[in-house]
Order: C-alpha cells, then structure tokens, then sequence
C-alpha cells in the first residue's frame, strides 16, 4: 500500500483549509452585518434551497459514480475516456440548467414548503433570493465534474481550493454593498451578497477548467448517451442520486423545523454548521476523497477483501485522530469557539450562546458524520450504491422524527441533537454491513487505539473546562484562543505521550524528524 496517499490527503486538506479560512471570513463579515436575525434567516433559506439540488447532481453524487469508471477508462483508453468527460457534462449542464428554470419559476411555492414556519417578510425576502441564487446550480455542478477530473488524475490541491474565490467574491460583496449603501437596511446588501455569490460560483468555475482542459486535451462537450461508460456513470449514479436526496431531504427538514423556532433560530443552525464541517471537510472529506480512486483500484485487485478492509481501517484511524477531539472540543467549549469566531458587530454575547448550545449538539455526532462517506466508499468501490442508500433512508427517518421531538424541548439545539443522532446510527449501519460484506474492518488494535484518542480527547476538553473561568472576563477571541490552545496542547501531548501513530507522524511532519 502506497504511503503518497497521506500526501494526497494533505493536499486536498490544504486546498480545504484555503477555502474554509475565507469561508469563515466571509461568515464573519456576514455575522457582523446580519448577525442573528430575520435577514440572516432569509439568506440562510434562500442558500439551501438550490444547494440541495447542487449537491444532488454535485460532488457528492457525480464523484462516486464518475471516478470509478472514468479512471478506468481512462488507463485503457484515453480518448474513450475523453469523450465519458464531455458527454457526462453535457448531461449535467441540460438536467442542473432544467432544474433551475424550474426553482426560478416555483421559487415561491418551494419557499412557501420550506421554510413554512416564516412569517410574510421572511418569506418574501427568502423567495427573492431563491431565483437570484438558482442559477448557481449548474455552475456549482460543471465544478463537482472538474473535481471528478482533477481527483482522478492526482490533481488534488486547485478542486478544492478553488471555492475560495466563492468566499472572496461573497466578502467583496458585503463590504462593497455595505459601504455604497451606508446602512440603508439589508435588504439591499441580501441582494448584493446573493449576487455576488453567483459571481464566486462563475470565478470558482473559471479557474478549474483551463487544467481540464489540458488534461483532457480539449473539452468534447456533447449531450449523448452515446459514449462508453455513459450508461454505465448513470446506472451507478441513480441510486446515488436517491441516496443523496436523502440527505437534502434531511438538510431541508431541518431548515422546515428550524423556521418554527423563532427569529434567529434558522441562522442559529447555519452558523453551527459552518463550524461542524470544518473538521468534517478538512478530514472526513480530504481522507476519503484520496481514499476513493485507490478503493476503486483495491477492489478488482489481489485478495481485495483485505486490501479493503486494511485501507478503509487506516483511514478510519487517521479521520477519528482529528475528529473526535473536535467533537470533544465543540461539545465542552462550543460558547468559546462561536463567541471568537463570530461575536462581532449585530452578533451579540446572547447569539454566542444559543449557537454556542447548537454546536455542542452537533459535536455528538461529529466522528459519525465524517466518517460515513467513507465507509459508504467502501461499497461505491464494489459497485454497489443500493445498499447506502437504504441504511440512509433509515437513518433519515430516526433523524427527522429525533429532531421534531427534540426541537420543542430545546429549540434549535434540538434539531441539531436530532441529526447527530441520526447521522452515528446511520455511520453504524454502515460499518455492520460492510464488516458482513468483507469481513472485520476495525480489529482490536485498532479499537485500542481509537479509546486512547477519546481519553485524550476527554482529558484535554476537561482540562479547557477547568480554564474557563480564569479566562471569563477576557474579551471573545483572546478567550477562545486561550481555552482551545489548553486544549490543542492537552491532547497533542496525551496522543504523542500514548504513541498514537498519527500523533507521531503529525509531529514528525511538524517539526521535520525523520521517521523511525
């Protein structure tokens, strides 16, 4: 097994970590002009509507049914695997630009769906932003394909660091809005961030296809089923399809719920879940997506059984090292973390700490989120993606009826604690079925190692707990670098004095020691 998939990982990690800094700058400029109000409502809304059908026909769908076949392909047959890309993107463009004319058209009725709980302002704004935003759709899914492109020849790094431009032109947006109106209101500046976030998806785009187009020696554009492994993408990419239907399913009945919890209750979870997929992205996603391609590889190879179980363990191990003290951390210093990343401008000390609530539910199912994408990979890799797709609506199902019962108990905290829930009974579904699959991934080393991950992760959240309140009178961001540094150090030197593995190599990497 070759070690460059660390290097791999580390590159699509880098090229997140570019886009969630701006993605997070962008959010604070968004916290300071809109706080946690209606408009923020309005926004957050607006955004998901077309996002659900972006990441139905987007990333999440387009790579596990794409990658495979293409990258075979594209080992025996180059051209033929040139003429895949361009038919697969024709098809893309008809359906997302379909669908969009379609959003633009029903934006009032879908609004009317989704966010039902909203009063007559809300609402009404939110519908306006809806047929500003549909657009975006098609943009955002010609860039999931040059991902798809980029991924399976080892271009790492510009797929994924290329929304960043998305953030920078949403930034530009506010401030230039914010400036040329002079605080007329923000109605006006939605507007203005709504538009300047098409103009990101245009410039996000624009900057990946020049290497596509190098790559593939041109770009055959064409609506066909004609070419080989057309049908074969599609066919795989159905129950895809469904299966992430399922989970925008499940992301717009979290934002039905949230429009009932009252003003601010909608932005609340947006704010939160910037900050759950941090760590989600940065390794949950960077791992899997590398881990991807070479499954594909592993499962038509020698014994694939072992070869499966012994990459997916791995990477299992390398995602739970960084995850979990993340969900340790959101769990016991969430206030902390919303108050130095947002609390600024409109975004007041009482935001911090409903969203602050909201986050420490979402850590309680932070490793489960992150990590079943890539047990799901395990199957995609085998060509199967029915069975996702059923343990999915199931775990749609436990989820939407845990984050009703729980919303009228605890607001939006309790939807989030719902999906939480949700999304660790779904992650182990996955694992017993593929364990029955192909034997048993995670053997007892590794179930040492992951319990010396979460007592480190305990001892350190207790040990930032216990610093609070020296620190209660600083102001947001000096208290929030305080305790999570407590933190970070705690943890860092539990797993290195534990010999975790990874732990090692992180120190190795950052101090520039040779391994042993």
């Amino acid at each position: 097994m070759k070690e460059s998939g660390g290097r791999h990982a580390a590159r699509v990690a880098a090229g997140i970590l570019v886009t969630r800094v701006l993605g997070y700058v962008r959010e604070r400029v968004f916290a300071h002009y809109f706080g946690n109000g209606a408009a923020a409502d309005a926004f957050r809304a607006a955004l998901r509507i077309p996002n659900a059908l972006r990441n139905l026909l987007g990333e999440g769908t387009l790579s596990a049914s794409f990658i495979p076949v293409y990258a075979q392909l594209n080992e025996d047959n180059k051209e033929a695997a040139r003429a895949l890309a361009g038919a697969i993107l024709g098809l893309l463009l008809l359906a997302s630009g379909l669908l969009a004319v379609i959003g633009i058209a029903f934006a009032p009725a879908i609004t009317a769906i989704v966010a039902q709980g909203f009063d007559g302002p809300r609402r009404e704004l939110t519908t306006v932003l809806v047929r500003i935003l549909f657009p975006m759709t098609g943009l955002m899914v010609v860039s999931a394909w040059c991902l798809g492109i980029l991924n399976t020849h080892r271009r790492f790094f510009l797929p994924y660091a290329a929304p960043a431009l998305w953030n920078v032109a949403g930034i530009a947006a506010m401030v230039g809005a914010a400036a040329w109106m002079k605080g007329s209101g923000l109605y006006g500046l939605s507007l203005a961030l709504a538009w300047g976030t098409v103009a990101g998806s245009v410039l996000q785009v624009a900057i990946q296809l020049p290497a596509c187009w190098r790559l593939l020696g041109g770009i055959p554009l064409r609506v066909s089923f004609a070419p080989e492994g057309v049908r074969q993408v599609i066919v795989a990419w159905a129950p895809l399809v469904l299966g992430a239907g399922v989970a925008q399913v499940s992301g717009l009945i979290d934002t039905f719920l949230g429009s009932y919890t009252g003003e601010g209750g909608l932005a609340s979870l947006g704010y939160a879940q910037l900050v759950q997929q941090l760590p989600i992205s940065l390794f949950g996603v960077a791992v899997t997506a590398v881990s991807l391609p070479e499954l594909s590889r592993d499962a038509v190879g020698e014994a694939p059984h072992a070869q499966l179980r012994a990459r997916i363990a791995i990477a299992f191990r390398r995602i739970a090292f960084f995850v979990i003290p993340a969900a340790f951390a959101f769990a016991a210093l969430g206030p902390q973390i919303i108050g130095a990343l947002f609390q600024t401008g409109r975004f007041d000390a009482d935001d911090t700490m409903l969203v602050g609530g909201v986050l420490a539910a979402y850590g309680i199912g932070l490793l489960g989120t992150s990590t079943v994408r890539l047990f799901a990979s395990g199957f995609y890799a085998m060509r199967d993606t029915r069975t996702p797709v059923k343990i999915a609506i199931t775990s749609l199902v436990i989820s939407a009826l845990l984050s009703w019962y729980f919303m009228r108990r605890f607001g939006p905290a309790g939807i989030a604690l719902g999906s939480s829930i949700g999304q660790s009974f779904n992650t182990v579904l996955h694992l017993y079925d593929l364990d029955k699959r192909i034997g048993a991934i995670l053997q007892r080393s590794d179930w040492r190692t992951l319990g010396l991950v979460v007592a480190a992760g305990l001892l350190a959240a207790l040990l930032g707990m216990a610093a609070r309140p020296v620190v209660a009178t600083w102001r947001p961001v000096p208290q929030g670098i305080a305790v999570l540094g407590i933190f970070g150090v705690a943890y860092g030197a539990l797993t290195l004095a534990f010999r975790h593995p990874d732990a090692i190599r992180a120190w190795q990497f950052l101090t520039g020691s040779p391994a042993n």
